[in-house]
């Protein structure tokens, strides 16, 4: 072996853990920006929450001088948020319920044909995401006027589910294809009806799959206003509190440390529910990654 390659070797063997240490480097350095991007705007919006007009746009980034709570319970009386936050409640956990028990059966019946019939139907909820959900407003009011529930919550209820069931069946119908068919086949041996596959079988298997699609659902749901304008209408006992937090801005106009502690009260619940299944939606990708 001539000096010259045995040169290029050293070369590259000193080469390749400078290269590894300056990408594990810039992984890292991408994740503190990436975590700052994220981190700035709920900083930003909580300090404005408890300032003045004036200090915002003197001193939008420094810490407030006077640590007051007092804009929380203006704008918790002035937007009524009691009553949103309750309602919100109401509507996202029962259009949760009503998806989950719908999606879960229909999921498991794509996943476990392999027919044309179900290449279609998982073509057609696949279709759904094409269709834009304000492009369904028209025919979504009339048809809450035809069921007599126009400016009620109980049409919200049996809409949201429908407006969420195309990515909650895709994303449970390609995890539960992932559940290796020989459990239910020898579940099925066994005696094991099929309704007794899905509820000891495939439901806990795909446990994570259902946290993802809580938490995306939830998520989607909670922030959703159009429909939640239009339909349940402004009426304190039926607004939700996405529709309940923009009054503010009628009631005290320019007044943006009120609509940052109003924003602030309405993200709450988000980072609640975020914060108790995060462990199980991480349990989640972790599982969908090792599966892929």
């Amino acid at each position: 072996m001539s000096n010259s390659s045995v040169r290029q070797g050293l070369s590259k063997k000193s080469a390749s853990p400078l290269l590894g240490s300056f990408l594990k480097t810039l992984s890292h350095l991408s994740v503190w920006i990436y975590a700052a991007a994220l981190a700035l705007p709920i900083y930003y919006v909580v300090i404005s929450s408890m300032k003045t007009n004036q200090e915002i746009f003197l001193s939008p980034a420094s810490l407030p001088k006077n640590w007051s709570l007092a804009n929380y319970s203006l704008a918790w009386e002035a937007a009524s948020l009691g009553d949103g936050l309750i309602n919100s409640s109401i509507v996202v956990f029962f259009s949760l319920a009503i998806n989950l028990a719908l999606a879960i059966p229909a999921a498991f019946a794509i996943a476990r044909s392999e027919s044309r019939l179900s290449r279609a139907l998982s073509g057609l909820f696949a279709a759904g995401f094409l269709i834009p959900p304000f492009a369904a407003l028209v025919a979504t009011v009339l048809l809450s006027i035809w069921l007599e529930l126009f400016h009620t919550k109980l049409f919200l209820i049996l809409y949201y589910p429908a407006m969420t069931m195309p990515l909650a069946v895709l994303l449970l119908t390609q995890y539960m294809r992932s559940i290796p068919k020989e459990l239910a086949e020898s579940a099925k041996i066994d005696g094991a009806s099929q309704l007794q596959i899905l509820v000891h079988i495939y439901i806990p298997l795909s446990r994570p799959a259902i946290v993802s699609v809580v938490v995306v659902n939830f998520i989607n749901l909670w922030n959703e206003y159009l429909f939640a304008l239009i339909v349940a209408g402004p009426k304190v006992s039926n607004q939700t509190v996405q529709v309940a937090l923009p009054t503010l801005t009628g009631v005290y106009t320019s007044d943006y440390g009120l609509l940052a502690a109003g924003t602030v009260i309405s993200l709450v619940p988000v980072y609640l529910v975020y914060a108790i299944l995060q462990r199980r939606l991480e349990g989640a990708l972790a599982a969908g990654a090792v599966k892929g």
